[in-house]
């Protein structure tokens, strides 16, 4: 099979299209012909060296999430059949032609959407409502802040907050990712590309000087104590990334005395059982929600697997609304 490989550390240069052998499904395990894929922050991190896959996956070829056609099952398989169309996350290698994974760790993929539509889904909304929901136990009438609300997981969350009734706000660092939100159904948002001055001004009027309930954290480094100040009494934040730094200097006693929940997360590293319940709670909450068009994927652009070195220039420019979708016509 053809598979986009890191043939070393480094630029997105470094990306090559090689023909590799293609994996055999064992046990419960299935072989997808993957029909397109999305880039994630993750891959850029794994391309330079600074977030290595899990055990479990590929080390050298990319991609975390994907769309295709069950092409084969191992010995064992009893929930899906070659020819289904499923979508799901995995540890790595998906921007190959094709995939083998766990049958209990994808979704069928509803009629109503084209690969490249499917493709932009699992990672996003996977993400936004596990930490909004299950993890913050985000609920209706909360008032919710969500960083870099532009990117694919910001634009995914802002849908989620607003099925599950509570109110979206947003950040970003440009005002044109803030249209793109507030078409999606964000109450408000501001722009932070000069500093973080303006959000405790923007929080206190949004909230009445409330403060927000739950917040989500796509950007970490400085952030984070303005999340604390930003946060009502017992309000939930939620780190999820750090793009922006991994280190934070934090006064305790605000943590203290507002009585913060402070919850780190994620997705990849997760074991076997753990990934499965994520997928259930997929399967069974957001699926049916984007079959009928009630939760709607945001696509930036499309890249053939051959200029994927350009899609990662591309989400690198941060200058990216919703998520790179990767075409893998071969």
């Amino acid at each position: 099979m053809i598979a986009a490989v890191i043939s070393r550390f480094g630029p997105p240069s470094v990306l090559e299209l090689r023909e590799v052998p293609t994996p055999t499904p064992s046990a419960r395990e299935v072989l997808v012909r993957v029909h397109a894929s999305a880039l994630n922050r993750a891959d850029l991190l794994q391309r330079i060296g600074k977030y290595p896959p899990p055990p479990d996956a590929p080390r050298d070829i990319p991609g975390i999430e994907f769309a295709g056609e069950v092409a084969a099952t191992g010995r064992d398989t009893t929930r899906w059949h070659a020819g289904d169309r499923v979508f799901g996350l995995i540890g790595g290698g998906a921007h190959a032609e094709y995939v083998v994974v766990h049958e209990a760790t994808i979704a069928r993929v509803p009629d109503s959407l084209s690969w490249h539509e499917a493709a932009a889904i699992p990672e996003a909304f996977i993400t936004a409502y596990d930490t909004l929901v299950t993890q913050a136990g985000m609920l209706a009438g909360e008032h919710v802040l969500i960083h870099a609300v532009g990117s694919g997981v910001g634009l995914a969350a802002v849908q989620v907050a607003r099925v599950w009734g509570a109110t979206p706000f947003g950040t970003s660092r440009t005002s044109d990712k803030l249209v793109a939100a507030s078409m999606l159904g964000m109450v408000a948002g501001v722009a932070l590309g000069n500093g973080l001055e303006a959000l405790g001004v923007a929080v206190a009027e949004w909230t009445s000087g409330r403060g927000m309930n739950v917040i989500l954290d796509l950007v970490g480094g400085a952030y984070l104590p303005a999340n604390i100040d930003a946060a009502a009494q017992q309000g939930r934040i939620m780190l999820v990334g750090a793009v922006g730094g991994s280190e934070a200097t934090v006064d305790i006693r605000r943590i203290l005395g507002k009585r913060l929940t402070l919850r780190g997360t994620v997705m990849r590293a997760r074991p076997l059982p753990e990934k499965v319940a994520v997928t259930e709670a997929f399967a069974r909450e957001l699926v049916p929600r984007v079959a009928n068009g009630t939760l709607r994927p945001s696509i930036d652009s499309v890249y053939p697997l051959s200029r994927l070195a350009e899609a990662h220039e591309r989400l690198e420019s941060n200058s990216s609304v919703g998520k790179v979708v990767i075409d893998l016509p071969y």
